[in-house]
């Protein structure tokens, strides 16, 4: 059973950068693809970014497109968002997640999540 653990979240102003890490254990997650999502309070958890197993494939909400990166390390086991030109909507909690398949989906049909890292963007 594979263990994700989300860091990097905080406070930051609108308009600065925050980078996410998702460091993965118990299990190597390099031959499956990745995905963060985003829950606010009171909403349903929505999906941000996926990158497939090589990094080959990435794919975007429109809400992030052009600000975040997603990134993977496999030697490391870890998975990155670089969050820049933050909005005060992208308050939410963070979570990474696994898809023992090849490639991401925006949808939750991901097999194993992370408890989330609080990322708050003030006006």
């Amino acid at each position: 059973q594979v263990q994700l653990v989300e860091s990097g979240g905080g406070l930051v102003q609108a308009g600065g950068s925050l980078r996410l890490s998702c460091a993965a254990s118990g299990r190597t997650v390099s031959s499956y693809a990745m995905g963060w999502f985003r829950q606010a309070p009171g909403k349903e958890r929505d999906f941000v970014a996926g990158i497939s197993w090589s990094g080959g494939r990435i794919i975007y909400a429109d809400s992030v497109k052009g600000r975040f990166t997603i990134s993977r390390d496999n030697a490391k086991n870890t998975v990155y968002l670089q969050m820049n030109s933050l909005k005060p909507e992208d308050t939410a909690v963070y979570y990474c997640a696994v898809r023992y398949a090849m490639l991401a989906v925006t949808t939750p049909n991901y097999d194993s999540w992370g408890q989330g890292t609080q990322v708050t963007v003030s006006s």
